[in-house]
């Protein structure tokens, strides 16, 4: 499913236009965007969580030339699936 056919889904399943659910989309995104950007994490009981996890730097092997890199620690946003969404999925 893309983003437009999960407008289309909230549209129908809220009764609301597809304009409103296309803002209401964009909006959440937007909070869970700058939620994770300023640390933060987004709890959704029984769906799961948004949060950021650090990467440790660690050494890695370039491809191409074979030759030892070094890859710098960092952040990358992570999704934590709630145990009732793991059980439905199964």
């Amino acid at each position: 499913m893309n983003k437009k056919e999960l407008v289309d889904k909230l549209s129908e399943q809220v009764e609301i236009t597809k304009k409103d659910s296309a803002r209401f989309l964009e909006a959440f995104i937007h909070i869970v965007e700058s939620e994770l950007e300023s640390g933060g994490n987004v709890r959704l009981v029984g769906f799961g969580t948004f949060q950021v996890k650090e990467t440790a730097a660690r050494n890695g092997v370039d491809p191409r030339t074979k030759k030892r890199i070094k890859i710098p620690a960092k952040k990358v946003p992570k999704f934590v699936p709630g145990k009732g969404f793991k059980e439905m999925v199964r």
